[in-house]
């Protein structure tokens, strides 16, 4: 799941564009008592995987089943199961979260069985139990993550059906990190006398 950064260290000023009061809303788990899902779009680094976190985070605090994993590890797991009750058992694990996150889609192409086994996901949690996707790519551009997928459409369908969408805007908070551990370090550089 990668490292956890409260809500209450998110920098809000950092990202152009994001929907603070929309995602404090989020963290009173309405969403979850009405079977909705919740959809982060934006760039890579802008909080989405850090706003997701802390949700999955809320809603176990609150008693419910929750899974955060990368869209890359639920699809290549399934895709990997070599036998039809196998994959039947793990569809209906990951269909049995009140709160299952996929973090990620979008950041690699998959194939149609791939496409298939999302879609299979999502229609059996489709208005019984909220998934939160994060995503990099808008859903026009979803043709391109998977491409030929015949069930692309309707997966989208289901997933926007009952949702609550936050788009955020801006650049990578970890390139801005980066960027200022690198002027840190030249500036200590420069202080040191030379040997």
């Amino acid at each position: 799941m990668g490292s956890f950064k409260p809500l209450t260290e998110f920098d809000w000023l950092w990202p152009k564009r994001c929907d603070r009061q929309g995602v404090e809303e989020l963290m009173g788990l309405a969403f979850l008592r009405e079977a909705a899902n919740v959809i982060l779009i934006g760039p890579n680094g802008t909080g989405k995987s850090t706003i997701a976190r802390n949700l999955v985070y809320q809603a176990l605090r609150d008693g419910h089943s929750a899974l955060f994993i990368s869209a890359g590890s639920l699809l290549g797991e399934l895709a990997a199961t070599d036998s039809a009750s196998t994959l039947s058992r793990r569809l209906r694990h990951f269909a049995a979260f009140d709160l299952l996150c996929i973090d990620e889609l979008g950041y690699l192409s998959y194939s149609n069985r791939h496409a298939d086994l999302l879609f299979e996901i999502t229609n059996r949690r489709y208005e019984l139990r909220s998934t939160i996707i994060t995503t990099n790519r808008p859903f026009a551009q979803w043709h391109e993550v998977f491409p030929n997928a015949a069930c692309v459409v309707s997966l989208v369908d289901r997933l926007l059906h009952k949702a609550e969408v936050i788009a955020i805007e801006g650049e990578s908070y970890r390139l801005k990190e980066a960027k200022q551990r690198a002027a840190e370090r030249d500036q200590r550089r420069k202080g040191k006398p030379k040997s």
